[in-house]
């Protein structure tokens, strides 16, 4: 059984000390996930790898079909996910080459499928605090260990993409006391919530966004090369978090769904319950 999953760029599944390389197709009730799941074993442990915008980055951040790949990862019996992704820095501090570990998440998306939830079923999950802290901590000390700089904490915005922001809307989530932006953790952080999966973020900082009169605003360019940069500091986090890592989880993440659900169970159609089966299977009575 797969227990940690790693969602990001080909990087990572391609990083020294991987063994035993396979690919699997998995099918969803909600569709294709982005890629083939990469599975290995990497410090004695097997480690799925999804490549979140597809082989080669041909699904845009709007089109990525999120709730296939948690429920893939979830089919494998996934119980932690690390999301990779990059972000505009929106504060003077998280410098372009740190990376952050948030701890919040506001959802800015506007054409996003953000439950698994729907269909004749409804469930209310809490997401008061949208990364696992016990996770998060985990990833803090790995990348931490790298000697690269880590900000622990953050408050991230999710903006719906795949355009860059205007200088306008940059200032305004300023503003608002927000860190950090990018186009992929909503819904994926969510959606790892109610798959009961602890999730936390390694957020490479690859910019000032559009914001700091003194840099050049953001550009293709800007980003890649800071990825490519940071991909060495990556793969040392994800070997050096799956070595140190407990085995147990001691949090509220596999326990999340436990009163979220108020539709009663016999008016749900039957291919609801179907296509939810392996969410919802241990409270169904």
């Amino acid at each position: 059984m797969c227990k940690i999953a790693v969602i990001g760029g080909s990087g990572l599944y391609s990083m020294p000390g991987l063994e035993d390389i396979k690919e699997q197709v998995i099918e969803t009730p909600f569709g294709d996930p982005s890629a083939p799941i990469v599975i290995g074993i990497l410090e004695g442990q097997e480690v799925a790898f999804l490549a979140r915008h597809g082989i080669g980055h041909h699904i845009s951040p709007t089109e990525i079909n999120y709730r296939a790949n948690i429920y893939a990862l979830k089919s494998l019996g996934v119980e932690r996910i690390v999301g990779v992704s990059a972000c505009g820095s929106l504060r003077e501090d998280f410098a372009p080459g740190d990376i952050v570990v948030p701890d919040q998440l506001f959802d800015f998306t506007k054409d996003r499928e953000r439950s698994f939830f729907s269909g004749g079923m409804v469930a209310h999950v809490s997401i008061a605090e949208p990364f696992c802290s016990d996770l998060s901590e985990s990833v803090y000390q790995a990348v931490k260990s790298t000697s690269n700089v880590v900000h622990m904490g953050g408050a991230y915005i999710t903006v719906e993409g795949p355009r860059f922001s205007t200088r306008i809307e940059s200032n305004t989530f300023r503003a608002w006391g927000l860190s950090i932006i990018g186009m992929t953790t909503s819904p994926e952080a969510f959606l790892a919530r109610e798959a009961e999966i602890c999730y936390a973020s390694i957020s490479h900082v690859t910019d000032y966004d559009v914001w700091h009169i003194s840099e050049k605003p953001v550009t293709v360019e800007m980003v890649v090369e800071i990825l490519k940069r940071n991909t060495t500091v990556a793969q040392q986090a994800v070997k050096r978090l799956i070595k140190n890592l407990s085995p147990m989880r001691d949090c509220n993440c596999p326990n999340a769904m436990a009163d979220a659900f108020i539709t009663d169970q016999g008016v749900i159609p039957a291919e609801t319950l179907k296509n939810l089966h392996l969410l919802v299977n241990k409270y169904l009575h």
